[in-house]
């Protein structure tokens, strides 16, 4: 795939390499060390971080000046942006800010129902849908066009993103919805957290039947376990995340002191697995806040150190 925007990551993927990112999430309050002390834990080790916007519908300090604390840092930021809490006035307001300090990842998102977040009374907004964001952010773009029409001076170039779920019900309209994202004009996906191997990978073949994994970049979903009561809390409690009874046994079945370290290597061998999946270009490592373990995972996963690109 030819190479549209300066986006290191873009790059990354375009030269063949396997793609690493990772993410941090903001504090609940104005002290932007948190996400310094964070970035630094992990920068040396991945291609990228994700900046989450708001996660969980729970308030937090706003990713685009987290993601300007990461360009200042000299790091490559991935600018998260959920539909639920602007209109198109505002999230295309925001896209121009982002541009202004050359941030050049997106990833478009529909965002939490606020119900799970700390202002469930909230109203949403969704005045477009995440695919709506996708076509939005191709059209400021590749045609340097606002939504109304008039002409955009100094357009964004962003490389495009967004997440999918290859575990969430209904199954059946999983990789139609995949194929929707593409034709919207996503370029990366970073996927739903994978447990499941197998359904992960029969998702893979349905959309490699379909020629989609010719189209867009597909980057895995890991997040390691820090405990066996984490495992059964993402097995029992976590709408569209899937995980077989043998890994929950396989943590509960470990000592207490021991089972950090068993859920790291539980994420290592993941990756190994899926390193060599037709379809697989990378990895989004989700260690929440867990930061720490992010190098140790990347390094013992056959990872780094991470290739350079012009």
């Amino acid at each position: 795939m030819k190479v549209k925007t300066p986006s290191k990551l873009e790059k990354i993927l375009a030269a063949g390499h396997l793609a690493v990112t990772s993410e941090c999430g903001p504090p609940r309050g104005s002290d932007i060390e948190v996400i310094k002390e964070k970035a630094n834990l992990i920068k040396d080790c991945v291609d990228a971080i994700n900046i989450t916007d708001n996660q969980t519908s729970v308030t937090r300090m706003c990713s685009l000046v987290a993601c300007i604390q990461l360009k200042l840092m000299g790091l490559e930021p991935v600018l998260q942006m959920v539909t639920r809490d602007r209109n198109r006035i505002a999230l295309q307001s925001d896209i121009l800010g982002a541009a202004s300090f050359d941030i050049h990842n997106i990833l478009c998102l529909s965002g939490d129902h606020q119900s799970f977040g700390d202002c469930p009374t909230g109203q949403n907004v969704h005045d477009i849908d995440s695919m709506q964001l996708i076509q939005t952010m191709r059209l400021m773009r590749d045609q340097a066009k606002f939504l109304g029409g008039d002409d955009i001076k100094r357009p964004p170039k962003m490389f495009v993103g967004a997440a999918a779920n290859p575990f969430a019900d209904p199954f059946e309209i999983r990789v139609p919805r995949l194929a929707k994202k593409i034709a919207a004009g996503v370029e990366f996906i970073q996927t739903q957290c994978i447990y499941n191997m197998e359904k992960f990978e029969l998702w893979l073949k349905m959309a490699g039947d379909r020629g989609l994994l010719e189209k867009v970049y597909i980057l895995a979903g890991v997040t390691p376990f820090k405990s066996a009561g984490m495992a059964k809390y993402m097995k029992n409690r976590v709408p569209g995340i899937e995980v077989p009874d043998e890994l929950v046994k396989r943590m509960a079945d470990t000592p207490k002191e021991k089972q950090p370290e068993e859920g790291v290597k539980i994420c290592i061998e993941q990756i190994q697995h899926l390193k060599e999946v037709e379809g697989v270009h990378g990895f989004h490592v989700m260690a929440i806040e867990w930061e720490e373990m992010v190098p140790e995972i990347v390094e013992k996963s056959g990872l780094y150190p991470r290739p350079s690109v012009e």
